[in-house]
């Protein structure tokens, strides 16, 4: 079976959980109102490079909810692959280019992309801002194409039974507006390659009841003072996250059943989109001044504008931040030391202000958080002893240009 449960009783090491790190401290005294919740999966490779997993976690099963965020941004991505090569349309790949019909009232069309080369559209340029800079609209757009009963029933059937995607982000639209996706259609020049209809998801998403904070700020900008409800939002559980990125990193140890229908080509995409720093695309082009290195490079770095990463080193990541909630999940690979890991952190970093004015403590608690986090477990792998290095060739993607 796919999906891992795993139970109450947290197995975290006892000597990390007790680090003097201050940041790591701080949040570790007051877990239960931080919502902190952490896995972290050892990787020992056998003499053929077969890999087994050790996994260590905290706080997991203990039935906190944390909004997911950009992280949902994730597994829309990997569909979105998954289904052009479900479609088996000749000429109809990620690069293909990609339009979007409007929905009135609900989301505007897309003809252009003035960030892409050849200013259009496409799959491919989505998946590039979505891991790049975590681009909203990029998102939204993988979001309509999929359709949200569709993206929803191919998540259960691998297995991820807790995850409900159930609207796009940065747009403060109803329910039943996320439930239509937008029509989209696909061109090579002037042939048209393939047409898709508008959608309407049928999905009736079983009762939750998810609330977070003492107060929040709504989508008009008014504080309320109650806690916030997130029952009708995004949920992606930290356990089938993590999973998720197992799954992308090591696809030959998935059962068939499970296994995501994407090509060698399709993964190597995906690494170099995932561990690239906005300065290394040429395509998209970002200012390096708003968008350094560690822009979105949490765990080990802190997303800190100073932060200067060393070229050994590889954060292949997708993190989440809102509504005081902050999730990464990451494969970190050091290629001159043979240190390799994963690595799923959320917590909720505003614990006592409204949630939705976060943005102090994403910075001074949540973010410091999660790079003493990181460099606690990169410090603890430098030391363990393996009885085989591990060859993490297939990971050295990122020197290329992603195509």
């Amino acid at each position: 079976m796919q999906t891992h449960h795993y139970p109450v009783t947290d197995n975290f090491p006892e000597a990390l959980l007790k680090s003097r790190k201050a940041a790591v401290a701080k949040v570790f005294r007051d877990a239960s109102a931080h919502r902190l919740q952490l896995i972290y999966t050892r990787i020992d490779r056998d003499a053929q490079q077969r890999p087994q997993f050790t996994d260590f976690h905290f706080g997991i099963g203990r039935g906190w909810y944390c909004y997911p965020a950009s992280t949902v941004k994730l597994p829309t991505a990997l569909l979105a692959l998954e289904k052009l090569n479900d479609l088996q349309i000749p000429g109809l790949d990620r690069h293909a280019a990609m339009f979007t019909r409007p929905l009135p009232g609900i989301n505007p069309g897309v003809l252009h992309d003035y960030s892409a080369a050849g200013k259009l559209p496409s799959i491919s340029h989505y998946i590039k801002k979505i891991f790049l800079v975590s681009d909203n609209d990029a998102y939204n757009r993988l979001y309509e194409f999929l359709g949200q009963e569709p993206l929803n029933r191919r998540l259960w059937e691998l297995g991820y039974a807790g995850t409900e995607i159930r609207h796009r982000v940065g747009l403060p639209l109803q329910m039943a507006a996320n439930m239509h996706t937008n029509s989209v259609y696909f061109r090579a020049g002037r042939q048209l390659l393939y047409d898709q209809p508008e959608q309407r998801s049928n999905l009736v998403f079983a009762p939750r009841q998810d609330l977070a904070g003492k107060q929040h700020i709504d989508h008009r900008g008014r504080l309320e003072n109650r806690p916030m409800d997130f029952s009708y939002r995004n949920r992606l559980p930290l356990n089938e996250l993590h999973q998720m990125m197992r799954q992308l990193f090591f696809p030959e140890t998935v059962t068939n059943p499970f296994r995501l229908r994407l090509t060698e080509d399709d993964y190597n995409f995906l690494y170099r989109c995932m561990s690239q720093y906005p300065g290394e695309s040429t395509d998209p082009v970002y200012n390096t001044g708003q968008y350094h290195p560690a822009y979105v490079k949490f765990l080990l770095f802190g997303g800190r504008q100073a932060a200067r990463i060393p070229d050994h080193i590889r954060i292949f990541n997708k993190p989440g931040w809102a509504y005081g909630f902050l999730t990464d999940t990451a494969y970190i690979a050091d290629y001159a030391h043979h240190v390799e890991f994963l690595l799923s952190a959320s917590l909720l970093v505003n614990k006592d202000g409204p949630l939705g004015e976060d943005q102090e403590a994403f910075e001074t608690t949540g973010k410091p958080f999660l790079k003493a986090l990181g460099e606690l477990i990169y410090e603890e792998e430098l030391q363990r002893k393996k009885m085989y290095q591990p060859n993490l060739d297939r990971f050295r993607v990122h020197q290329t240009q992603i195509l």
